[in-house]
């Protein structure tokens, strides 16, 4: 339509019926299904990547020259960077901008048509337009990302206050334990009093796990609200405290944990908040072997610490269902979820803002249906 429209209609001085095809062919091949069914993995990224970075300044630079930097072909090209940003991050969209142009201007030396010279003193005129539309194009991307940021903050805001007003109605079902728990102290020789007794220990228990959910859906939601601790934390001592402290669902969950201490190590961070980390994946390896119907044998959970020279390392390890690969890449993105229909994405999230804030890193390697791995590595306290 618009190699119609520059060429019959409104005739610009080039056009190009090839590259117009060219351009649509591209943009077709977004629509295969492989592509399209699933937009976040790592083909769908490159190519979307790739063809917007042909599509826009590619394109749009080699019309603008071709046609002497035309009233036309200015609009269009500046319209073309406002777009840009405006659909991918602000670093790709200028990295991608600055590399198609220099590619072009070569290509336009090398092998472009003749064309009229620019008009007279208009050079000067179209740096400051397009100096103009990149500003204008950089802050709106910034400008999006910080309203993106408040959102989320918002939001982990609302799940901590939803997660805290939870512990009404739990201190209510705790002291309804303990007055079942009386009765059977005073009436010990009835005939249901064993089973009322654990039916009361099973109520108690119960409210044990949601207080413990409670607590990690509060550390989660100040995942932006993290500052940086430099307390001195015993790797072994803390994962020791975890592991005693995890509220089991039952025996042979807590008998299928194996901790090897190969070297302890120090590390600076908060202990109240690596045991969160700690928390949320022995939770989550629970949920995998869980999945993977498994029977908890010993060590289908392990946890492993050692030390090097400079780094120590924390390995949580387990033989669950482990993370399908078109995941794996994005499982540290707040709400995303590998689990959608009880996750909601930000336990390891928060794993990592921790790690991080302790200097450090983690990362996970996984086969699916076998299980996966978690490694931290933290710099050892000086």
């Amino acid at each position: 339509m618009f190699a119609w429209i520059w060429s019959d209609w409104l005739p610009q001085p080039y056009e190009n019926l090839g590259l117009r095809l060219v351009a649509s062919l591209l943009g077709l091949s977004l629509m295969v299904r492989r592509v399209n069914r699933d937009p976040e993995s790592p083909l769908a990224q490159r190519l979307f990547t790739f063809v917007f970075w042909l599509e826009l300044p590619v394109f749009f630079s080699w019309m603008y020259l071709c046609n002497s930097g035309s009233p036309v072909w200015l609009a269009t090209t500046a319209s073309m960077v406002v777009i840009y940003y405006l659909v991918t991050d602000w670093r790709l969209a200028t990295l991608g901008t600055i590399s198609g142009v220099f590619v072009v201007w070569l290509m336009f030396v090398l092998t472009g048509p003749t064309v009229v010279p620019f008009p007279e003193g208009q050079q000067a005129v179209h740096a400051v337009v397009f100096a103009f539309t990149w500003t204008i194009a950089l802050l709106l991307n910034l400008s999006s990302a910080n309203l993106r940021r408040t959102h989320l903050v918002h939001t982990l805001a609302t799940m901590g206050i939803m997660a805290h007003e939870l512990r009404t109605p739990l201190s209510t079902a705790a002291l309804l334990g303990d007055a079942i728990q009386m009765e059977v102290t005073r009436h010990p020789n009835s005939a249901i009093a064993p089973q009322i007794e654990k039916l009361a220990v099973r109520l108690q228990r119960l409210v044990r796990n949601m207080n413990h959910q409670i607590d990690i859906q509060i550390a989660n939601a100040k995942l932006r609200q993290l500052p940086h601790y430099v307390e001195q934390v015993s790797a072994a001592r803390i994962v020791t405290e975890a592991v005693a402290n995890y509220p089991y669902i039952a025996s042979r969950h807590q008998q299928c944990v194996r901790v090897l201490v190969r070297e302890d190590f120090s590390f600076r961070s908060s202990s109240k908040q690596f045991l969160q980390v700690l928390d949320n994946l022995i939770k989550n390896a629970f949920f995998s072997l869980m999945a993977a119907d498994s029977r908890y044998a010993p060590g289908a959970l392990r946890i492993e610490i050692s030390a090097g020279k400079d780094t120590g390392k924390i390995i949580v390890e387990d033989q669950g269902m482990g993370i399908k690969p078109e995941a794996l890449q994005h499982i540290f993105r707040p709400f995303f979820s590998s689990n959608s229909e009880t996750g909601h994405g930000l336990g390891l999230a928060f794993c990592e803002q921790v790690v991080r804030s302790a200097d450090g890193n983690i990362q996970v390697k996984s086969t699916f249906a076998v299980g996966a791995t978690f490694t931290i590595e933290l710099p050892l306290a000086k």
